[in-house]
């Protein structure tokens, strides 16, 4: 796939985003058209801040820029934010916060950092120490929290904190390979109830049904991006932990990589109708490749696998419509319980909306570009 093509696509989807409608919001789209503070829109700013990094080009930090400063208040409050939700989501899009900080200096990033992390410190959390993923959602790990919250977690504790909460940080990353990983596969759960009492869990293990492609991408980014921004030098053993889980995880995920690069939406079960070769989690698993093979974690060889996944999804599901481009094969949402009911069935899973150009999807891919874009 040739580099101007996707850097076209990215502009396209700049061009018809505003500050309060971004084009890759397909949720808010679908509601009232305003998109708050949210984790589909900090995943996209933080692939466009990516982007600005390997380009230089000002206009990808101008709009990353403009598209934070306009939903931060010059005291850090933050237009959408709501800490008493202890919705784990909430803190993804803190981490633009520490980038844009870097490179504006703008002092209100600054403080809204800290409100973020004061989510951090009041969040409820299981009997073993995990946070929960939302206050609506009791006892319960879902693999995704761990991207959302983990790496801003470290790095504030990093930057800011003189690394005193290592040791939580670590912790919660063992309790999901202890309480959440299939033995036989080497794959992980989507999610856990500690309670063991959710309709959609086994009551003695706690545990969901699947393995859920993106639920198993984000986990992935958790581990890598938090063992980047972790110095080595404190907790080293715990350090080499995450990375050895990581390994593993992605030794054990590329069994199950489909000849055409991709992964399906649930991993393990390709060969059951109607599964589907899914676009968000396998561009997930190739920036995490990429990434991986970067900072000397996984060897030189596996970088192979990351660019076959990634022609994969250009081949497939990168299109052009009336002279515009579109990225498909996007599961629009994927969770558990709630006023729906998600049950965490197969049948569930193939049941949610497959849709064009959402962050949840397009974030990934120009995550995994701008790793290729390093090479």
């Amino acid at each position: 796939m040739e580099m101007q093509i996707i850097e076209k696509y990215i502009d396209e989807l700049l061009e018809k985003s505003t500050l309060d409608a971004p084009a890759w919001n397909i949720e808010a789209k679908r509601g009232n058209g305003k998109s708050l503070w949210n984790y589909v829109d900090g995943c996209m700013i933080m692939a466009i801040l990516q982007i600005y990094e390997i380009t230089k080009n000002k206009k990808y930090l101008d709009f990353a820029d403009a598209y934070i400063d306009h939903r931060v208040n010059e005291d850090g409050t933050i237009e959408g934010f709501k800490l008493e939700a202890f919705n784990i989501d909430s803190v993804n899009a803190g981490k633009t916060l520490f980038a844009l900080y870097d490179l504006t200096g703008k002092e209100k990033y600054r403080k809204a950092i800290d409100l973020i992390y004061q989510q951090i410190l009041l969040q409820p959390r299981t009997k073993d120490g995990n946070f929960w993923h939302k206050l609506i959602y009791p006892q319960q790990v879902w693999l995704d929290g761990l991207y959302m919250g983990q790496p801003f977690y470290m790095e504030y504790e990093t930057r800011f904190n003189d690394k005193k909460n290592y040791a939580d940080i670590y912790s919660q990353f063992a309790n999901v390979v202890r309480f959440m990983r299939d033995e036989k596969t080497g794959l992980y759960y989507h999610a856990y109830d500690s309670s063991k009492t959710m309709f959609w869990c086994d009551k003695e293990t706690g545990l969901s049904k699947h393995f859920w492609l993106r639920a198993l991408g984000w986990y992935s980014m958790a581990l890598l991006d938090t063992y980047c921004i972790a110095d080595p030098s404190v907790m080293s053993e715990e350090h080499e932990n995450l990375k050895k889980t990581f390994i593993e995880l992605m030794d054990a995920m590329l069994k199950y990589q489909d000849e055409s690069g991709m992964w399906y939406q649930v991993v393990d079960l390709g060969e059951r109708e109607p599964n589907y070769l899914e676009t968000s989690g396998s561009a997930i698993m190739a920036y995490c490749l990429l990434k991986g093979v970067r900072f000397g974690v996984l060897p030189e060889s596996y970088r192979e696998y990351a660019v076959k996944a990634f022609n994969g999804i250009c081949n497939r599901y990168l299109t052009t419509k009336e002279g515009e481009m579109s990225l498909g094969g996007i599961c629009l949402v994927g969770g558990l319980g709630g006023p729906a009911k998600r049950d965490g069935t197969f049948e569930y899973y193939m049941s949610e909306p497959v849709v064009e150009d959402d962050a949840k999807g397009v974030g990934p891919f120009l995550l995994a570009y701008t790793e290729l874009r390093r090479l």
